[in-house]
């Protein structure tokens, strides 16, 4: 396995509380994360276009609920195989309930965002802007929450 080591200050020989521990990264771990938000975000954008085509209100919120997981799924999933790449010389444990929790306002940011730019008609700058700015603060508050997890 390749390790990327980052030392962040000089670590000294006496124990500095103060001191940042040493880190390394595994690379293939690093990888995977990135792959699975490109497929993740591939799978949610097509699935936009169904929405957009779907004759029925049920039909349309389907779809969105699967662009939905698919592309919050995929912003979680990224974001703690990111986190499990990263290794400390401590121990690092996690809240399994917060951890999981921490899913939730990167889907529903990603249902409402789909949905507002997979209507019939073309969106128009103020919405593709709104839901960007949408999508950002899901990513923010999936990412806050799931750090104190």
């Amino acid at each position: 396995m390749l390790n990327l080591d980052w030392h962040f200050f000089p670590v000294f020989d006496r124990l500095d509380p103060a001191a940042a521990y040493p880190g390394t990264y595994n690379l293939g771990l690093v990888v995977t994360s990135v792959a699975i938000a490109i497929l993740a975000a591939f799978v949610a954008l097509s699935i936009s276009g169904r929405i957009a085509a779907a004759a029925t209100w049920r039909a349309r919120y389907a779809w969105a609920t699967a662009g939905a997981i698919s592309m919050g799924g995929g912003i979680w999933s990224m974001h703690f195989i990111g986190m499990l790449a990263f290794s400390l010389p401590c121990g690092i444990t996690y809240d399994a309930l917060g951890t999981v929790l921490s899913m939730i306002p990167g889907m529903l940011a990603s249902g409402i965002a789909l949905a507002a730019i997979s209507k019939p008609q073309a969106p128009g700058l103020s919405r593709l802007s709104v839901s960007a700015v949408l999508m950002g603060g899901g990513i923010a508050a999936m990412h806050y929450s799931g750090m104190a997890a």
